[in-house]
């Protein structure tokens, strides 16, 4: 089976992902989404992405991480170390496979692989978030084949409103 490439993040109005290393909000729904969809499959992250994850859920139970960094002798418990994303994306693919590799950050891998994506899995956020990082745009040739209808905003317990958008090619 050849592994497809899914990119999954949450952005705020604006496509801000995060700020000062970390995602400014909380969204108790939005992760269980994210660990729905990764679950069992690979994950590739870049190392900033790596360490703006709580250090008791390095690494991300149940999903073989692969991270990207150009320090050499980094290491981690639990971690297949890349130092490219095309190094990265064949550690992904080891067994067991799944059928996807979910790339979860950051921005810059987001952009470098959008190109090879077969899927994009995105929560939108409807908040106006002070940020430095942007989620990539997404490309004309590109669809929504599953989103909650615009009325249909959910409401996290956390009282910020949410909704999950999946996008798939059209070429």
């Amino acid at each position: 089976m050849t592994a497809r490439i899914g990119l999954i993040w949450a952005e705020a109005d604006g496509g801000i992902i995060g700020r000062d290393g970390v995602m400014p909000w909380h969204i108790p729904e939005d992760l269980a989404h994210f660990k729905a969809i990764t679950s069992g499959s690979a994950v590739v992250m870049g190392r900033k992405t790596w360490d703006s994850l709580p250090e008791r859920f390095r690494p991300l139970a149940d999903r073989r991480n692969v991270v990207v960094t150009r320090q050499v002798g980094w290491t981690a418990v639990g971690v297949h170390v890349a130092h490219s994303l095309d190094e990265a994306l064949t550690l992904a693919r080891k067994d067991p496979d799944t059928g996807w590799t979910w790339i979860i950050g950051g921005a810059e891998i987001f952009a470098a692989v959008m190109d090879r994506a077969d899927r994009l899995e995105v929560t939108e956020i409807r908040a106006e978030i002070a940020g430095d990082t942007f989620a990539p745009e997404i490309p004309e040739h590109w669809r929504a084949v599953d989103r909650d209808p615009v009325e249909g905003w959910r409401t996290s317990r956390t009282g910020t409103a949410y909704r999950f958008v999946r996008y798939e090619r059209t070429t």
